[in-house]
Order: C-alpha cells, then sequence, then structure tokens
C-alpha cells in the first residue's frame, strides 16, 4: 500500500511541476504596466537603438512592417539617422541612412523614414543652412536597394532663405511620387524664431518629389501657421488631409485641417474652435488617421487654462465631424499619437503627469463615444527629453517607442489590444 501512494506523490507533483512551467510561447521579457491593473504585462522589444539615443519615429509600411528610426549622438559632434524593421516580433539590426555634425537636433522636429508602395524608401533630416540657431532646411533622400544606398539629399522648398524649415510629414503621393508636407519660414525674419516678432508668420506648404529627385506642385496651404506643432497626413476615400496647429491674427492656436480633393488643395478649415489664445508655441501637434470614410484627429488644447487631450470623429471623410471627446484633462500634457483599427475605433497615446513623476498612457476609443480603461504603460518624464512617444499598430498589437530621459535610451514594447475593452 506505502508503495502505490509514495508512486501517487510522485505523479502528483511531477504533474503539479510541468504544468506551473510557463508556456514557451509566453514573453519571458516583460514590464510592469501599473500596479492593480487587472493586465500585469506587456512584453518589452530588446531596442535596436544604442545609448545616447533620441526621437524615435514608427511608421508601417504598404507590406504592413513596421519601421523604426531614430537619432543616435556619435563622437565627434555627430549625429546619424538609423532605421530597423520589426521582424518576428524583433527589431532587425540598425541601418544608417546618413550622419553629419551640421545637423538640427531637436527633441520636437525629427527624421522620419518610411517605405513606399514600390518598396523603395525616404527620409528626411534637418541640416544647418547657416549658424543662425534656426535657420536650417529639410534634406530628403531615397533608397531603392532596402536601405543600403541612399541618393543625394534634396531640398523640397525653393526659397533658398536661411530660415525654418522643419515638422515634415512625409507619404506615398500620385503616380509614384513621394509627398511632403512642412512648417516653412521663409516670410520670417532670416535665422531667428518666429516669436521674436508677432508679423514674422510660419507657412504650411506641400511639394511632390519623383524618383529622380524632380520637384513639382509646390503649393502654399496656409500662409499663417503655428511656429513648431509636428504636421500629420492621412488618406480618406476622397483624398488626403492634413491637419496642423493653426495662428490666428488674435494669436488663436486651434487645430486647422486642408483637405486635397480632385487634384487641389482646398481652403483650409478650424476643426474645432478651442478658441486657445497664447502668444507662443506650445509645440504640441495633432494626430489625424483615416480608414476611408472614416477619421479621427486627436491633439492637445490649453484653452481656458485648462490641459485636455481631446479627439474627435468622422464618418464624412473629413468633410463633417462629431462632437470631441476629451480623453484626458487635468495634468495631460498631450504629445499625442493615433492609429485606426479595422473597426473604426482608434487606439490614442499621451503623456501625462508632473516633472516628478509622468505617465505614458494608452486607451481605446470607439466612435460612439465609449472608451476602454486607461492603461498606464510607462512611468517617464515629462521634460523635453522624452520627446513625443510614438505609436502603429501590427496585427492585434500596439507598438509603442519612447525615449528614456533617465538612460538616453529607445525603449520599445509590445501591447495585446484584446486587452483594451
Amino acid at each position: 500500500m506505502k508503495k502505490y501512494f509514495y508512486l501517487l506523490v510522485v505523479l502528483l507533483l511531477f504533474q503539479i511541476f510541468f504544468s506551473c512551467r510557463q508556456d514557451p510561447a509566453t514573453p519571458t521579457n516583460t514590464t510592469n504596466i501599473t500596479p492593480n491593473s487587472s493586465i500585469s504585462l506587456i512584453t518589452e522589444i530588446k531596442s535596436p537603438a544604442k545609448t545616447n539615443s533620441q526621437s524615435p519615429e514608427l511608421t508601417k509600411s504598404f507590406d504592413s512592417k513596421i519601421l523604426i528610426n531614430w537619432v543616435q549622438k556619435l563622437e565627434n559632434k555627430e549625429h546619424a539617422l538609423y532605421f530597423a524593421t520589426l521582424e518576428n516580433n524583433s527589431w532587425s539590426e540598425a541601418n544608417l541612412v546618413a550622419k553629419s555634425n551640421n545637423w538640427f537636433v531637436n527633441w520636437a522636429d525629427f527624421p522620419s523614414v518610411i517605405k513606399l508602395p514600390d518598396n523603395s524608401l525616404a527620409a528626411h533630416w534637418l541640416a544647418k543652412s547657416d549658424p543662425s540657431t534656426f535657420a536650417y532646411d529639410i534634406n530628403i533622400a531615397r533608397s531603392f536597394d532596402d536601405g543600403k544606398t541612399w541618393s543625394s539629399p534634396i531640398l523640397p522648398h525653393t526659397d533658398g532663405t536661411k530660415t525654418e524649415h522643419g515638422f515634415v510629414s512625409l507619404f506615398a503621393w500620385e503616380k509614384d511620387k513621394l509627398g511632403a508636407i512642412w512648417l516653412d519660414g521663409r516670410k520670417t525674419k532670416a535665422g531667428s524664431h518666429v516669436e521674436e516678432n508677432p508679423e514674422n508668420e510660419m507657412t504650411l506648404r506641400f511639394a511632390a518629389i519623383d524618383k529622380e529627385g524632380k520637384l513639382s506642385e509646390e503649393t502654399s496651404l496656409d500662409e499663417r501657421v503655428c511656429d513648431c506643432c509636428p504636421t500629420s497626413v492621412a488618406f480618406t476615400s476622397q483624398g488626403a488631409i492634413a491637419v496642423y496647429r493653426d495662428r490666428s491674427k488674435e494669436e488663436f492656436r486651434d487645430i486647422s485641417l486642408v483637405h486635397y480633393q480632385n487634384g487641389k488643395w482646398l481652403e483650409p478649415k478650424t476643426l474645432y474652435p478651442d478658441n486657445w489664445k497664447i502668444n507662443g508655441c506650445p509645440v504640441n501637434g495633432p494626430v489625424v488617421v483615416a480608414k476611408e470614410n472614416a477619421v479621427a484627429v486627436a491633439w492637445f488644447s490649453g484653452a481656458d487654462g485648462k490641459s485636455k487631450v481631446k479627439l474627435i470623429f468622422s464618418n464624412t471623410a473629413g468633410e463633417t465631424f462629431n462632437a470631441p471627446i476629451t480623453i484626458a484633462e487635468g495634468d495631460a500634457i498631450g504629445r499625442v499619437d493615433l492609429v485606426i483599427l479595422d473597426d473604426t475605433s482608434v487606439l490614442l497615446t499621451w503623456l501625462s503627469g508632473t516633472e516628478e513623476k509622468g505617465s505614458l498612457n494608452i486607451a481605446r476609443v470607439w466612435p460612439n463615444g465609449r472608451q476602454s480603461q486607461v492603461l498606464e504603460v510607462a512611468q517617464t518624464s515629462i521634460s523635453r527629453k522624452s520627446g513625443i512617444p510614438k505609436l502603429a499598430l501590427l496585427d492585434n498589437k500596439a507598438i509603442i517607442a519612447w525615449t528614456d530621459p533617465n538612460t538616453s535610451t529607445i525603449r520599445t514594447i509590445s501591447l495585446n489590444i484584446d486587452n483594451l475593452k
């Protein structure tokens, strides 16, 4: 009898041991989201960037791959632009795009790398055009061999002024061209920042670039815009839609949009009248996403002294919008990013907190106003060193990247969106 009893005990212990072992498919490299959350873990993806890196950008290619690019500080005052591709839940090796000791490097005005439908790559960075602080040009280069070699850079602006050109949105354009929208300082005093003189006006401009680097369709979209807020572009069933922070003569700096329809850019329209009057740029731009007729725009407002992260939906390709939804307020900082899902709900990231303790947050929101719980993805700083966190969607996972100011490195994580209900 004792022999059978001991055998039973051994079998039970064997079953308990192996049933409690971690499934090999379960991620082991994880980080806590937030205390007392019903979701305990997210997956941290080892960053392809080294230390002294900053300004990550995430883009999704036409073949559904996620690209990340960042700026790396090198020796001898040089900076370099690198990119990598997410493959099988890990980043590829870093690929060098360009490097120089003559770049304008800024926490909010940063480079990008995108993949176009013909599998070519396009990249942009900012290069000084004069010793003056705010005199720099946009450099755009192309690669037709998956990033192994890059063309000589061209400038999408032809004004030749030693002024500010930046806050670029790159995107695929018609007839295999590359499109670019940017903030342009050709009307400002050379080498100075706009806020030094209220009559100095930044403009919003567009140009198309073919494979040989030839410019066309150079267009002024808005002759007076906010000085240094990032821009954003998406494509609806009716054409392109660009959003940006505008600037009225009375210094109201609300969000505006401009459509491209039937072969031309239309007149700008105010997205929503927050009536935020501020005599300096808040450096806090909007983001637009679209899927057919569904459009969503997220932005930050400090109108009436109240900090708010707002989100607005359209089901008419941006012709009309519902009432805006306040997603966060109080200690909200903004610096938003946004992606749209197949059901036209969106994922939204933003920063909140104080100088002592900041939070990187994510939530899912539906066009009818329903919202998921807000998850604190990570504790971070709200200082400029933390930059603008970036978001992308890969299958049912949210990929998030940001600069960790404590370690001067890029961090990237993956979060299953099924957890956001």
